[in-house]
């Protein structure tokens, strides 16, 4: 049976690692802040090479977070693409702020300095650019175009956690340690999931980490004293424990991912013209949390049905702009339209990957993708 993610697989090659984990937590009974989190902390922040991570209850929470921490004010306008998951603006709106909807570039399916500098006005505020699908955007002119204007930049690095992003000097960071502050989450499906829900947020600077902290834990300085208002969002133990366990394996995971992207782009090689497969950034790794294509000139949702009968899922990520979404109707006019993203929602499609996909089970998706389009050939010249 082909599955978009099999993480049940991916739990038996690692099945004795993280049931020891687990069952030292259970044993312990220190369910909450206990030491697998910051066993985990401590790890993820000498992986990313940063100085601060923040774990929190989801990547939801670590947006919500870090739009807190920098003190914006209602009405505030926050710029953020509007091809990409519901969160990264809803955090926008539940705040009280304007969420700002951008295009991205048709290739990358990031958004880019030069789209987001069109959108700045006197009340932007910060900039969220999201690395979607495992792909870092082009951070270098975003940051110093955010620098220039005084805003602040909070990376979505829920998609791409593991990302190497190489900078003009050749200095390599991290997706999401570049920014003021990153969030990623922990939802099982990602690349770095746990078994439940968790997520995180990172920064370089000392003096946001301390105020995430305490937003994350009812504003707290210290138990009972509260010195802002704050949330309550926990890793917990167990998760972390999970978690601890599969960040040994996260290059692994990346490296197995990008073998089943490099089989799909060889055996669609021949479509060109009606498959766009996806495009690599030269100056960003890509990690694959999905494997996105376009379908060109029509017939995106005809492929899904064919691939559903033939037993192979697939997903659409994302079938609808969100400045279409009801929740942002009040933020843009009726006849609001950003080209590529329109582009991009009627004609993308992402076929499954995972750690544990096998040639045989790859060669089954791809030969049945080149049937479509056989059949469709076939059609078209009346053959069959």
């Amino acid at each position: 049976m082909v599955q978009m993610v099999d993480l049940k697989g991916q739990y038996e090659k690692i099945k004795d690692e993280i049931d020891e984990a687990v069952l030292e937590v259970l044993s312990s009974a220190a369910f909450i802040n206990g030491p697998a989190v910051k066993e985990f902390q401590a790890d993820l922040e000498k992986y990313l090479d940063t100085s601060h991570v923040i774990p929190c209850a989801n990547g939801t929470d670590a947006l919500q977070i870090a739009l807190m921490a920098l003190g914006l004010r209602p009405g505030d306008e926050v710029i953020v693409p509007a091809f990409t998951y519901v969160a990264t603006a809803e955090v926008i709106a539940l705040l009280r702020l304007t969420p700002v909807m951008v295009d991205v570039d048709p290739d990358t399916f990031n958004t880019t300095a030069e789209i987001i500098e069109r959108a700045i006005t006197p009340r932007t505020r910060a900039i969220v650019p999201v690395h979607l699908f495992g792909q870092a955007a082009d951070l270098e002119p975003i940051i110093e175009l955010a620098e220039s204007r005084k805003l602040s930049v909070i990376e979505d690095n829920a998609q791409a956690i593991g990302a190497d992003y190489t900078f003009a000097d050749g200095a390599v960071k991290k997706a999401g340690t570049i920014g003021q502050i990153g969030t990623t989450s922990f939802y099982p499906a990602k690349n770095l999931g746990c078994y439940g829900d968790g997520g995180a947020i990172f920064t370089n600077d000392d003096e946001l980490a301390v105020r995430m902290r305490r937003i994350a834990n009812h504003g707290q300085s210290k138990t009972y004293y509260h010195d802002l208002v704050g949330v309550n969002s926990r890793l917990d133990s167990i998760q972390a424990a999970v978690l601890g366990v599969k960040l040994k394996y996260l290059d692994e995971y990346a490296a197995a991912r990008n073998v089943v992207a490099r089989a799909y782009d060889e055996a669609f090689s021949d479509l060109e013209g009606r498959l766009k497969t996806p495009v690599r950034q030269g100056n960003s790794t890509h990690v694959f949390h999905q494997y996105t294509v376009q379908i060109e000139g029509g017939g995106r949702d005809e492929l899904k049905d064919h691939l559903a009968k033939e037993g192979i899922p697939t997903s659409v990520f994302y079938p609808v702009p969100l400045y279409r979404q009801k929740a942002f109707s009040e933020y843009n006019a009726p006849d609001f339209s950003l080209p590529v993203t329109e582009k991009l929602c009627r004609g993308v499609i992402s076929l499954p990957i995972h750690t544990e996909m096998d040639r045989e089970t790859i060669d089954q998706i791809t030969g049945r993708v080149k049937n479509f389009f056989s059949a469709a050939d076939n059609r078209r010249a009346g053959v069959g």
